[in-house]
């Protein structure tokens, strides 16, 4: 039989054991950080970005549902459920946006910690603004924020191996939400400095040199890789009769109607004046001709309301597809592209030509 001696110290050993798997679990959870930390900070592209953020979410808090909510542009006045939603339910009649200055979004830029929906609602008497996202129903809600401003919001879904967050758990994801608030603040910085701010299409350099990294990878794995060049057809008379706020109008509606048209792995750039570019990975010159046509279609009959008067607009468009053999540097593709665009000026303009 034990004496009371012996108990006490093997309550003592249980309590040092139990203290030294806490501060195990603490530094392997210190350690996943850095990894976090590391992984979000390669890359600034947004869309890989978000899915990144998501995945370790759902990995380190053990969900099945996690959603993010960020601004779709630099000057958005609302955050907006990103598309790349994992586990929750989605119905797409429903506006899940929310206005950047609710009230919710200023008492999380006061307190910003991971906060239950009826955390919320006993705090503000009532959901602050947050009631589109409640449709979700979110089990968290966690603030993300930097340099003092709240850029998105995390959701998360309840936990698959208990019935609620621990404080621990809840301080860890918020630790998540600091290092994915930083990515994701870097990336919009990137953003503002490789994006033109009117046509909100990316610049040159950006295309310049996202084009040079397709073109190695297109020279390894044999993919397809199709330029297309445009300009405003008499684009000086739009700026000679109308003033250059009319040209400028013309050419936001052209940069918004071809932004449309691209996917989320194409670039489409503002090359200069009223020159775009667009780059089509894992395109050949056939499905690019295709997608030409139907941009230069698209844009005839386009119409611009400008003081009362309907301005038509129309492009002329060149294409070349990658050659390894001739086009030893961007500058060369891109040169090809252009020289087909100017085909299409000499043989009476909105049209699509190929070198």
């Amino acid at each position: 039989m034990e004496t009371k001696f012996e108990m006490e110290q093997k309550e003592k050993i249980l309590d040092i054991i139990a203290q030294r798997d806490e501060y195990e679990k603490q530094i392997f959870d210190l350690k996943q950080l850095l990894e976090i930390s590391k992984s979000l900070n390669t890359t600034l592209d947004y869309s890989i970005l978000i899915d990144s953020i998501l995945y370790i979410i759902m990995g380190q808090m053990k969900v099945l549902k996690a959603a993010l909510y960020a601004k779709k542009g630099i000057e958005s006045s609302r955050f907006y459920l990103h598309r790349n939603c994992k586990g929750f339910d989605i119905d797409h009649n429903h506006d899940y946006s929310i206005a950047d200055n609710a009230p919710a979004m200023r008492l999380f830029a006061k307190e910003t910690r991971a906060w239950s929906p009826e955390q919320i609602k006993t705090r503000l008497e009532g959901y602050g603004g947050l009631e589109p996202l409640l449709r979700l129903d979110p089990c968290l809600i966690v603030p993300m924020k930097a340099k003092g401003i709240i850029n998105g919001l995390i959701l998360v879904g309840d936990p698959i191996l208990s019935s609620d967050f621990s404080d621990y758990d809840r301080d860890y994801i918020f630790n998540i939400a600091i290092l994915a608030s930083t990515a994701i603040n870097n990336a919009f910085l990137f953003e503002m400095t490789t994006t033109d701010m009117m046509t909100k299409l990316r610049m040159k350099h950006y295309f310049v040199s996202a084009l040079s990294e397709k073109m190695e990878e297109s020279a390894f794995t044999d993919n397809p890789l199709s330029v297309i060049m445009c300009d405003i057809d008499h684009f000086k008379l739009f700026n000679d009769q109308y003033g250059h706020s009319c040209g400028d109008e013309v050419l936001k509606m052209v940069a918004k109607l071809i932004q449309s048209q691209t996917r989320a792995n194409d670039v489409a750039a503002r090359y200069g004046g009223e020159e775009f570019c667009i780059m089509l990975p894992g395109t050949g010159i056939k499905t690019a001709n295709i997608i030409a046509e139907r941009i230069r279609q698209k844009v005839e009959k386009m119409k611009l309301a400008y003081e009362n008067k309907s301005l038509n607009v129309t492009l002329s468009l060149g294409l070349a597809q990658y050659d390894p053999d001739k086009d030893l540097s961007p500058k060369a593709l891109i040169d090809r592209a252009d020289k087909a665009m100017y085909l299409s000026k000499q043989h009476g303009r909105n049209r699509v030509s190929t070198f």
